[in-house]
């Protein structure tokens, strides 16, 4: 699909064709679509599939007619009511009188500025343009490390209450994240500080100032990841200690009570036999006689290993 958006006098409006400033938004194009633009700026294709490629790495090339831009953007898979969060590549595309985003999905990165909810840019200031997007960007980093961090911490709570496979899987799917968003942080940081080294990138000196925050709003992205990341391999590693103990204490428990049980067994299989010449044979009170016994000893056995806590 393809959009093309340009900023008036009266705010920013979706136009049919394109025109010098506008803003050209590509959203899982078809080969059509990446043809006709390719070949209408002179770029090639390879920069608008580079988006399409949910492996590629992020990474900035300068070209003789555009700058290519890759990043990793955060989003949130919903499977079967069940909230995945990942990382896709995002292209943004450079020209001199244009500009081009480029994304697998639909994400509500750029749903926030072709909707209008973004206030302050202008598809015509394509520097500062980019920079907000970055700066979008991470901010969806950290409103998605603070999810995962309630997440997190409400499987804990249900894992106190009982350990079931359930809350163990989904710490280790939010663990998983936490990997991809930290490899992903990463190479954006790398981006960034090229950038940081562009002169095309520093033209004006707010935008020098706007990079800087992208900069420090990646760079908590990651510390805050570093640290979800740790304290969750940390409450893993305690939680299977404690799955182990518990088991252990069941065991313990399961056979300390064979041992108690099997001395009414192994009575009653001594006075099971055939054979002349058992105590009370004949006696009318022989089986009572023998069941408090059996009992007796084992109550006996049970409150010595109690003594000793051997329950």
């Amino acid at each position: 699909m393809k959009q093309i958006f340009k900023t008036f006098d009266t705010g920013l409006e979706k136009i049919n064709s394109f025109e010098e400033g506008a803003w050209i938004n590509l959203i899982n194009p078809t080969p059509q679509e990446i043809n006709e633009v390719a070949s209408q700026f002179e770029i090639e294709t390879n920069h608008i599939l580079s988006a399409l490629d949910e492996e590629e790495r992020a990474r900035i090339e300068v070209d003789d007619n555009c700058t290519l831009i890759i990043v990793d953007v955060p989003i949130k898979e919903v499977e079967g009511g069940k909230g995945d969060y990942v990382t896709i590549p995002m292209t943004i595309i450079l020209g001199d009188k244009f500009i081009i985003t480029t994304c697998l999905k639909n994400i509500k990165l750029l749903e926030d500025f072709s909707s209008g909810k973004v206030k302050g840019f202008f598809t015509y200031k394509k520097t500062r343009f980019i920079l907000q997007i970055l700066y979008k960007n991470a901010s969806y980093y950290l409103q998605y490390l603070r999810q995962i961090d309630r997440l997190s911490h409400k499987n804990e709570q249900e894992l106190h209450k009982s350990m079931r496979n359930k809350e163990l899987i989904e710490l280790l799917d939010l663990e998983k994240s936490l990997v991809y968003f930290t490899t992903s942080l990463r190479a954006n940081e790398i981006v960034l500080e090229k950038m940081m080294r562009m002169e095309t990138i520093k033209q004006y000196p707010e935008d020098q100032d706007l990079l800087e925050d992208v900069i420090i709003e990646n760079k908590q992205a990651i510390e805050m990841a570093n640290i979800y990341s740790n304290i969750l391999s940390g409450t893993m590693d305690a939680f299977a200690s404690v799955i182990s103990n518990n088991l252990n204490i069941v065991m313990k428990t399961l056979t300390s009570i064979t041992i108690v049980m099997s001395i009414p067994t192994m009575i009653a299989s001594f006075f099971g036999m055939n054979v002349e010449g058992m105590p009370f044979t004949g006696r009318p009170h022989a089986f009572m006689v023998i069941v408090v016994l059996s009992f007796v000893l084992s109550a006996v056995l049970a409150i010595f290993m109690i003594k000793k806590k051997l329950f």
